[in-house]
Order: C-alpha cells, then sequence, then structure tokens
C-alpha cells in the first residue's frame, strides 16, 4: 500500500516514514505544498497524511484543490488546531479523519487501517482471539458464536485492544481513541467504565487485562 505524507517539517516527516514502513507500508514524502502536487499527479496512492501547515502553503487549501478535480484518494489530515471549528472545516472540504497534534502512533495506524479497509475491495475482516471474535464490516462481536452487543465505544476499545493484541495501550491511548471529537473529557474514568462493561459482556473478565500504573492489555 502506497501511502503519500505532506509534512514541511523533514524531521517529522522522516520519522512518520519510519513508523510506516516498519508497518509495512511503501511511503512516498512531500516537504511542502508544490512538492506534494506534483506526487499526487504522477502517482496513485492508497491514503495521503497531510498536515494542515505547510512552508509553501495551506494543507486545507490543498485538500480543496484535490477533492475539485475529483481525486477520491482518502486523506487524514494532521494538525495541532484542535478547535471543533477547525475540525468541521477541514471534514467539510473533503477530508476522510481528523487527528489533532501530538498523537499517539497507536491511534494513527488504527485511523489508517479505518480508512484503507474503508476503501478496500476485500472489507470483511475478522480479528479472533480465544473465544472472542471481531467483525470489523458488520461491526459485530461474537462470544462462543454468541453476540455480544456492544455500544459504539466498546467495539471501538475492543477492536483497539485485538489489533495492537501485543501491546499495552495506556489510558490516554485509549481514551485518544473513543473521544475523536471531544477533547475535554480525555481524563476521565470512561475508558475503566466501558472497560468494565466490555468484561461483563464478553463474560471474560480476565480477557482485558489491567497493567497497574500504565493501562491495559488483551490476555492472549
Amino acid at each position: 500500500m502506497d501511502i503519500l505524507i505532506v509534512e514541511d517539517d523533514k524531521i517529522v516527516a522522516r520519522q512518520l516514514a519510519k513508523l510506516l514502513e516498519c508497518e509495512k507500508y511503501n511511503c512516498d514524502i512531500a516537504f511542502g505544498y508544490t512538492n506534494a502536487q506534483k506526487c499526487i499527479d504522477e502517482n496513485n496512492y492508497g491514503l495521503i497524511l497531510l498536515d494542515w501547515n505547510l512552508g509553501d502553503g495551506d494543507g486545507l487549501e490543498l485538500l480543496k484543490e484535490i477533492r475539485e478535480i475529483e481525486i477520491r484518494t482518502p486523506v487524514l489530515m494532521l494538525s495541532a488546531n484542535s478547535e471543533i471549528n477547525d475540525r468541521v472545516a477541514v471534514l467539510d472540504s473533503g477530508a476522510d479523519d481528523y487527528l489533532c497534534k501530538p498523537y499517539s502512533n497507536v491511534e494513527l495506524l488504527a485511523r489508517m487501517r479505518a480508512l484503507l479497509r474503508r476503501e478496500s475491495p476485500e472489507k470483511t475482516i475478522n480479528i479472533v482471539i480465544g473465544d472472542v471474535t471481531l467483525d470489523t464490516a458488520l461491526r459485530e462481536v461474537f462470544v462462543s458464536g454468541e453476540n455480544a452487543h456492544l455500544t459504539t465505544a466498546e467495539f471501538d476499545l475492543l477492536e483497539l485492544f485485538m489489533q495492537n493484541s501485543n501491546q499495552v495501550l495506556t489510558r490516554y491511548q485509549l481514551s485518544e481513541h473513543i473521544n475523536k471529537d471531544n477533547y475535554g473529557v480525555k481524563h476521565s474514568n470512561l475508558v475503566d467504565v466501558h472497560i468494565k462493561n466490555l468484561r461483563k459482556k464478553l463474560k471474560q473478565k480476565d480477557f482485558i487485562l489491567c497493567v497497574r500504573g500504565v493501562g491495559y492489555k488483551i490476555n492472549k
């Protein structure tokens, strides 16, 4: 999968490319507005990671430009602008998702997978760990064949856990994932409440383990 990174900070861009290459993505880097125009004109990308503030232009204007010429490549906008009006402007201009800086790598990769999965012709992907099966297309979870009937937040949390089953996820990462549009509640205990409900619905209290002082992980 070919990814275009549009970022004028060369250190940030190269660090991001290194992360994605470790995840088996092929990356091109455009260090500004003009370079990005050339890359998009000459190549067909599966996803564009677009920084808002570019050295020689405005990422939002670039987004509007490519949508005006009917380029439908999924765009994930990355920006330090966290105001609701800014996020609304980005989405209204044609972005598929928005991630506020600073962000966690786990959250970025999860957002990317969601966008790429949406565009993939093979949309049904099941993740199976033990007796738990998560259907990413139908957004349903089955425990020993029985539907667990999760809420949206519970499903999103479990999906993140199962996609990162070898990692301990911090409460901040989990909160960031389920509060995409509400940055004011990131430090509440909502994550702990959702995990308590997840354990109850999955009927496997040891499926999600608490790592004291850090966060949670899947018990494989």
